[in-house]
């Protein structure tokens, strides 16, 4: 017998859930990265620097608060979004934004 005629059908959906919403997630990453993408070519075309401190604080107090809001863990949506700016800035360097 498979593994997923074994598991229960009430298990399977709430897979099928999770499998949903993690599609969902990687689609969103994909177009928010299509926009720092540009925002990274906006910076090495006029100068800036590929990180903003300052924004960065703005967007992690953003998400905190909404995080908070939505039953998440305030700590967690953090270091999410610290991985994603991380990333992004790592992204903007590469593209030639000035550091």
């Amino acid at each position: 017998m498979s593994r997923s005629a074994e598991t229960p059908e009430k298990l399977q959906e709430y897979r099928r859930s999770i499998d949903n919403f993690d599609a969902a997630l990687v689609f969103l990453l994909a177009e928010r990265f299509k926009v720092t993408q540009k925002v990274g070519v906006y910076k090495a075309q006029t100068g800036l620097p590929p990180a903003d401190p300052g924004r960065e604080d703005q967007q992690i107090a953003r998400l905190r608060a909404l995080a908070a809001d939505a039953g998440l863990d305030p700590e967690f949506s953090e270091k999410f979004l610290r991985f994603i700016i991380d990333e992004v800035i790592r992204h903007h360097s590469a593209s030639g934004a000035r550091g």
